[in-house]
């Protein structure tokens, strides 16, 4: 069906026509269902705002990001290639004083190269990419910073810890590296940041990269919000669609500010989560993946494909679904593109400039392939087409047809065995192009105590 290097990553970014170069947002929630939007079908955590974002512009039912969770997946985004081709393929360890555990900084990153294009650069809320001052998003392109470093945070009421795990959830919130107050729920707060990004730079043009960590534990919604869901038996689900709707709230009014700045039109957004909910029975957080299989840490689909919206008031059309897959990794390209910035050959991107094919100037499928690989070869997947083979040791190969089976529940790999060797054949393909993780991360840390065991499965 497929030759191998047919389904081997290339580059779409043809160069732009010659346009206003728009803002660009981007904006990221943390552990969210794949289920748990309005726009995504979900009844029981109203969510006015994101859907009003999905309306305006193209909801991707097939939108995947590259990784089952936190870092790795940041990574990518803002490298625009597959992390394990530098080998950030794990949750880096909060440590302040490691040169280690962070994103490599032989890699340039998305806020360097639209730096150099004249935008301004802000980002908003959670990092985890490392805490050494060379890994901080002040020394990687981002001008105006306001967040925390680590890979989660308390939202309420956080003091000073001494314990290395539990300190990474109570650091001192800092903009522009230095420690600042912040008294509202740390949700809103960044909500707040980002309309406020947006009202001082009216002029244009500018990149803005809002990284929520909410619905993500710990569970600590406002008790006003709580009490708006108290129909749902579930304690856990109760607390995280309190967490949504806050989110929710923190979104609509950064994009409230966008009209209201006169700057909607000249604003491309994206918005989709890290990677799926996460469905363990110790680490849920009350989000659901259904109808997808699986969840964070896992390569069905539950585990990597989300939430995904893209949206250009008056250059996309609105109220559209696009049903051919996507990736984050699609992100720097496309706003290189648009920037008028061109393709880095140092280091090419594995994404391709999505706006051809959301125009109709292109009718071809923007990815003939994605890859993904979890643990340093513990689990990979593929999907080509509609075909998706998933290979996670010691289990055998198992292959699924997601256009009939998107909940993965019929494995075809006795019937289709040309199908599973060619797939198999291309991630190996893939697979040698990479590297082996460069640093031990948190799952260096697990079993040496109970806290770090913990944090693995939260982060």
């Amino acid at each position: 069906m497929w030759a191998v290097g047919s389904l081997l990553p290339r580059s779409s970014c043809a160069a732009a026509p010659a346009i206003e170069r728009p803002n660009i947002l981007v904006i990221v929630s943390d552990d969210q269902g794949y289920a748990d939007l309005g726009f995504q079908g979900c009844q029981d955590i109203p969510t006015p705002h994101l859907d009003r974002l999905a309306r305006s512009g193209i909801r991707f039912s097939n939108g995947y990001v590259t990784h089952p969770f936190c870092s790795p997946t940041r990574a990518a985004l803002l490298t625009g290639r597959y992390q394990q081709r530098f080998g950030h393929e794990n949750n880096p360890f909060y440590d302040p004083n490691s040169h280690l555990e962070g994103l490599p900084v032989s890699e340039k990153l998305l806020p360097q190269f639209l730096q150099e294009a004249g935008y301004a650069t802000g980002w908003i809320g959670k990092w985890h990419l490392g805490a050494a001052p060379e890994f901080q998003p002040q020394n990687r392109g981002f001008t105006e910073t306001f967040g925390f470093l680590g890979g989660g945070h308390h939202y309420l009421n956080w003091q000073a810890e001494t314990n290395a795990t539990a300190r990474e959830y109570n650091i001192p919130i800092e903009r522009n590296g230095q420690p600042v107050a912040v008294t509202n729920h740390l949700t809103l707060a960044f909500g707040d940041e980002g309309a406020a990004f947006i009202r001082r730079h009216q002029a244009g043009p500018w990149f803005l990269y809002l990284a929520f960590n909410a619905p993500h534990t710990p569970e600590e919604p406002t008790p006003e919000r709580l009490a708006r869901f108290a129909s749902i038996a579930n304690p856990k689900r109760r607390a995280y669609a309190a967490q949504v709707s806050l989110l929710d709230d923190a979104v609509g009014q950064v994009l409230a500010a966008l009209p209201a700045s006169g700057q909607a039109e000249r604003t491309l957004v994206f918005f989709f989560s890290d990677n799926g909910g996460p469905i363990m029975v110790n680490g849920w957080n009350g989000s659901s993946n259904l109808p997808l299989r699986g969840g964070k840490g896992e390569v069905f689909e539950g585990g990597i494909r989300v939430p995904f919206v893209m949206s250009w008031p008056g250059t996309l059309a609105a109220g559209r679904t696009y049903d051919l897959p996507v990736s984050s990794l699609d992100v720097f390209p496309t706003a290189l593109n648009l920037a008028g910035r061109a393709m880095p050959t140092n280091h090419p991107p594995d994404g391709v400039n999505l706006l051809p094919f959301l125009t109709g100037a292109n009718t071809n499928t923007p990815h003939s392939a994605l890859f993904w690989r979890v643990g340093g070869g513990k689990q990979f997947a593929v999907r080509a087409l509609d075909a998706k083979l998933i290979r996670r040791l010691p289990s055998s190969p198992a292959l699924f047809d997601l256009a009939a089976d998107q909940g993965e529940a019929h494995d075809l790999s006795a019937r289709r065995t040309n199908e599973v060797h060619q797939l198999i054949n291309a991630i190996e393909g893939w697979n040698q192009m990479l590297v082996p993780p460069v640093f031990p991360g948190l799952a260096g840390r697990a079993g040496k105590s109970p806290a770090a065991t913990k944090l693995l499965v939260e982060p």
